[in-house]
């Protein structure tokens, strides 16, 4: 899989791509990401890319022509499953939407910011809005962060155990039950017995019991999908 990043502040990525999963995805050639600083598009000589809004209103708006440049540009050599436009109105991020957008060859995601991007480039580039939560960011980096590793860490041979994803929270729409390890007592704060017991049905059978009595208490409307 290969993502590409469109953002003004590409240095945001470097600590999050150069750590744990991501790190791993892309030192095994699973996954590569690939970051596009929109100013390089600019042709203007100060290198801008915003401006105020027609109409009037607090803020600057990204300008058209630099994203559509960069986007046209990126297109020409390579065919994207989707566009993704990270945007507090787009579709909320679940599982299974990482799921399915894990089985993506090609994504190219851009992050907006200020207050927002033109809207000629939603409607004539953009193929998928996502957003990852009902509040507002300085910009999409983080945003788009949040959505490469949701969808890297589901790419096969990305994890060391290959089950770890499936067991995940909201894979089946329950939280995931509560985990323990050692020591087994710790300050008289003991581990289920049932853990113990090497008995791998009634484990199994706990665990879903677990998984059910947390997602009714912490988020039921889970339950209702």
């Amino acid at each position: 899989m290969n993502i590409d990043i469109l953002t003004l502040f590409p240095e945001m990525f470097d600590g999050v791509f150069s750590h744990s999963i991501i790190k791993r995805a892309k030192e095994k050639g699973l996954a590569g990401i690939r970051l596009f600083n929109i100013r390089d598009w600019s042709v203007n000589k100060h290198k801008t890319v915003d401006d105020a809004p027609f109409g009037g209103g607090a803020g600057m708006v990204m300008m058209i022509d630099p994203i559509a440049r960069c986007i046209e540009e990126l297109k020409s050599t390579t065919t994207y499953d989707e566009i993704i436009y990270m945007s507090p109105d787009g579709q909320m991020l679940d599982q299974a939407m990482a799921n399915k957008l894990s089985m993506s060859r090609n994504l190219l995601v851009l992050c907006g910011h200020y207050k927002g991007i033109d809207e000629r480039i939603r409607e004539h580039f953009i193929t998928l809005e996502i957003s990852i939560g009902d509040y507002v960011l300085s910009g999409g980096e983080l945003a788009a962060a949040v959505l490469a590793d949701a969808v890297v860490r589901l790419l096969p041979g990305v994890l060391n155990d290959e089950t770890s994803a499936l067991s995940d929270s909201f894979q089946d729409n329950l939280l995931s039950p509560p985990v323990y390890t050692r020591p087994y007592d710790f300050r008289g704060w003991k581990v289920p017995d049932i853990l113990l017991s090497g008995n791998d049905k009634e484990i199994s059978g706990w665990k879903l019991e677990q998984s059910i009595q947390r997602t009714k208490l912490r988020r039921p409307g889970l339950l209702d999908k």
